[in-house]
């Protein structure tokens, strides 16, 4: 009699790994998931102690690169799921070529990163954070600011948390272009899209440059000292994306002698960003901690969504926010 395939996850129970980080809560559903397979937490220094086995990887640690010193010590694993957006830290050579699926948090951060983009952009043109100084210094010093609707931001990154940027920019009246690896015209959310390959060349239209791209080889360094000297001197730098698709000391050399206007910056090439770095002291740089996403109750959103994956998982069916390995990020349909 021939024997009937059961889906991954079918039968005994799966063993699941969650990667943890010191200090930081395990997932909120955890309790939940023991419920559905055997569960197992571990840190980055124990990883290679509990992987044995593991047909499930949950990176709840989601900048840790443990998974790379601990790959020979995989024997089961078949998914590995990250809870971010970004999958740089995680990806190596030999996870790429091989069978093991990666998921990640595709669509978690789109509208809150979209937020603080705009809120960036206003900030900067209603001089919020010169008004905040004046505040503290006890000073009245009437201003004329300049009006957000009608002026140009060029998105750089066409994937989900691009799209809910260039719709939210859209709605108070920016013209958006987008910059991605195709370039094309007609496109719903960002109209026009430039190749970023090509970027420099279209530098000079934005008042509002906006970095959301992944991290991957094409992107590492993207804005350097030509992009910059293409760039009006008036323009407003903005990266949530990843603190390396900046050339950071091109950027302090812009910013120092004027030749762009300002810099919003949540991301970093070190994190958390060192005490004697130029950045804390540019006038015109303004710091946020790595937390553009992070709104009230993220976390548990990231949970979800792997709890959902996991029951999709022992189901046998698709996986959702399946990434491209060699891309680096989920393939837009």
């Amino acid at each position: 009699m021939e024997e009937t395939q059961q889906p991954p996850g079918s039968g005994p129970r799966p063993k699941v790994v969650v990667l943890t980080a010191p200090g930081t809560p395990p997932p909120y559903n955890a309790a939940a998931l023991e419920e559905d397979a055997d569960v197992v937490h571990a840190d980055a220094e124990g990883l290679a102690d509990v992987l044995g086995g593991a047909q499930v990887l949950f990176v709840w640690d989601f900048f840790s690169t443990a998974l790379r010193d601990a790959w020979p010590r995989a024997d089961a694993l078949e998914w590995v799921h990250v809870a971010a957006a970004g999958v740089d830290s995680l990806l190596f050579d030999a996870l790429r070529t091989s069978d093991v699926e990666v998921t990640n948090a595709h669509g978690a951060f789109d509208g809150p990163i979209a937020e603080f983009v705009l809120a960036s952009v206003l900030a900067h043109d209603k001089q919020l954070h010169t008004s905040k100084d004046l505040q503290r210094r006890g000073v009245w010093q009437h201003r004329e600011v300049v009006r957000t609707a009608g002026q140009r931001a060029l998105v750089v990154g066409t994937g989900g948390i691009g799209r809910a940027t260039a719709r939210l920019l859209r709605a108070v009246g920016l013209d958006v272009r987008g910059a991605g690896r195709t370039a094309r015209d007609e496109d719903p959310d960002f109209g026009t899209v430039v190749p970023s390959a090509e970027l420099a060349e279209h530098a000079e239209w934005a008042d509002h440059l906006v970095l959301i791209a992944p991290l991957t080889e094409d992107t590492r360094g993207l804005v350097g000292t030509e992009v910059l000297a293409r760039m009006r001197p008036s323009a407003h730098l903005v990266n949530v994306g990843r603190g390396a698709l900046v050339d950071e000391p091109a950027l302090v050399d812009a910013l120092r002698s004027g030749s762009i206007a300002a810099a919003s910056l949540d991301v970093f090439d070190e994190e958390p960003l060192p005490g004697d770095h130029p950045f804390w002291r540019l006038e015109n740089v303004h710091v946020s901690a790595h937390m553009s996403g992070d709104v009230v109750g993220w976390r548990d959103t990231l949970a979800d969504q792997f709890a959902e994956n996991l029951a999709r998982w022992r189901a046998g069916e698709q996986l959702l926010n399946r990434v491209d390995k060699d891309l680096g990020y989920v393939r837009r349909n």
